[in-house]
């Protein structure tokens, strides 16, 4: 029994919880399936895991990045609560319920390629810390529920099975208008937040008036603005130095230096900060490249998963996937959603957390740079600019309220000072928690029927809107982000396969020859 418990847990910890690892299998997969040789598939699984580790290291400097502006916005607002955190509640709850969490992670990962083998929701969901996150919220939840280890274990499987082919299908009306076709899914747990961003985008354009956010007209003398690296860069060094002014007023020079670890005076402490959000533009970068190299890999490879496999699959993958596709609408989304946020931790402070006793949820700056940023980009599919800030300003909103919620269902982990961030997790969390807290057999059957709910309506999406090409938002064009490099990414990628097919829009820039640029 130790054995098999050290093998489940290495699994788990070391290959399904590692993206990089998990994308680079299933590529090699595919490859095989295809037929390729040794060299070919060696080659192909080595550059996707790469392309992942490089997604991997982009969000560590981004994290690494935002950490002090978090400690200064804290500082400057005067503020005390909870900032969410998945990787760190997810630590948290390992250290009790990691067996648990280890077989439920697993036979949920088995559950949900039996479904997108029978079901006519051929995704595969390849964001394996998103499956950890999960199958450990679920965890967390029925235990806390005092529900039965092996009930845990079994209904979770099955109730994270269907999420992971549920939610991909849920939101491909709305991502095949970000990319133009269907070749790939959104495969990341902040799936309500970017529905919303997208249904918000249609309702305050619905004329398809507001150009995208691509097509932003730049003076001729910031013509150098046109680059998105350059712009993020710029904006985040405005957004540091005014935070770091403000909290050097608030807090004086002794605390405010130690932001970064402790400078010697105050233009260097207005420097670092200038440093940091300089490193915030080359983080973005570093991901936008990592997600064409992952793309120009495991496409192609997927054609072979698709005739072999599971005919007719299709990825689902990280949020940053959608970067490429509309990277300015990134930027407004991230700062309409951290917006948002701040609203959201002023309404938490003076009505509903002394009336309902719910948590203050501070705004950390990565869910709302992630997860605010692709709302950002479904925003500008259907609605253009309006959309990128409205649909950005709704998922802030969610990504603030749901975990205050969803922490009175968390059990002894509702007083960790962190909880689950992305909006899945919260309305989910919320759902199962009410209906576990039912009683051992009324709340299994609750959540069995939960599960059942989600399948069908994912199913019903799946043949009367996806397959029939209902349009997201009939008066805007799809896949367009606005530059060559946003439709390079995907028309490359679809060549390099032939998985699907992308045309350039009439007078858009000829794209790359190659992924890589």
């Amino acid at each position: 029994m130790d054995v098999i418990y050290a093998i489940a847990q290495f699994l788990v910890n070391e290959i399904l919880s590692v993206p990089a690892y998990l994308i680079g299998i299933i590529t090699a997969v595919g490859l095989i399936a295809l037929r390729k040789s040794a060299g070919a598939v060696i080659g192909g699984g080595i550059k996707a895991t790469l392309g992942f580790m490089l997604i991997g290291a982009g969000a560590g400097l981004v994290t690494a990045s935002l950490e002090p502006l978090g400690v200064m916005i804290q500082g400057a607002l005067g503020a005390q609560g909870v900032v969410p955190t998945n990787e760190a509640i997810a630590g948290i709850a390992q250290q009790e319920y990691g067996a648990q969490v280890s077989w439920l992670m697993i036979l949920g990962f088995v559950v949900a390629l039996l479904l997108a083998r029978f079901t006519p929701l051929r995704y595969v969901f390849l964001t394996g810390h998103h499956m950890l996150f999960m199958a450990t919220m679920i965890t967390i939840v029925m235990a806390s529920a005092g529900m039965n280890t092996w009930v845990v274990v079994i209904l979770g499987a099955v109730l994270l099975g269907i999420l992971m082919v549920a939610l991909p299908a849920l939101a491909h009306p709305w991502m095949k208008k970000v990319t133009g076709d269907g070749s790939v899914a959104i495969g990341h747990f902040g799936t309500a937040g970017y529905v919303a961003a997208g249904a918000v985008g249609r309702l305050v354009d619905p004329k398809g008036k507001s150009r995208s956010t691509e097509d932003i007209k730049v003076p001729e003398g910031l013509r150098f603005l046109r680059d998105s690296m350059v712009a993020t860069a710029l904006s985040m060094v405005l957004m540091y130095v005014i935070v770091a002014v403000i909290y050097l007023i608030r807090v004086g020079e002794a605390e405010a230096f130690e932001a970064f670890g402790g400078a010697s005076n105050v233009g260097n402490f207005l420097m670092q900060s200038v440093t940091q959000g300089l490193g915030f533009g080359i983080a973005v970068a570093v991901i936008l490249f990592g997600v064409r190299t992952i793309l120009g890999e495991l496409v192609p490879a997927f054609q072979g998963i698709a005739a072999k496999v599971v005919p007719g699959a299709v990825p689902a993958l990280d949020a940053p996937i959608v970067f490429p596709y509309a990277q300015n609408a990134v930027l407004i989304g991230f700062i309409s959603s951290f917006v948002a946020g701040l609203c959201g931790l002023f309404v938490l402070a003076a009505w509903l957390g002394p009336a309902f006793g719910l948590a203050v949820i501070l705004p950390g700056l990565v869910p709302h740079f992630f997860t605010g940023g692709a709302a950002g980009v479904f925003g500008n599919a259907t609605g253009g600019r309006r959309g990128a800030i409205a649909g950005g300003f709704v998922n802030g909103l969610l990504i603030t309220f749901l975990p205050a919620f969803l922490m009175q269902v968390l059990g002894s982990f509702g007083s960790a000072n962190t909880t689950f961030g992305d909006a899945d997790f919260g309305w989910f969390g919320i759902l199962i928690g009410y209906g576990a807290n039912a009683g051992a057999v009324l709340g299994a059957v609750l959540l069995a029927v939960i599960g059942l709910v989600i399948l069908v309506a994912a199913i019903i999406v799946q043949k009367r809107v996806v397959e029939r090409d209902w349009d997201a938002a009939p008066n805007r064009r799809s896949g367009m982000g606005g530059s060559s490099e946003s439709a390079g990414s995907a028309t490359t990628a679809a060549n390099a396969g032939k998985f699907a097919r992308i045309a350039p829009p009439k007078g858009a820039p000829r794209p790359p020859a190659s992924i890589e640029g």
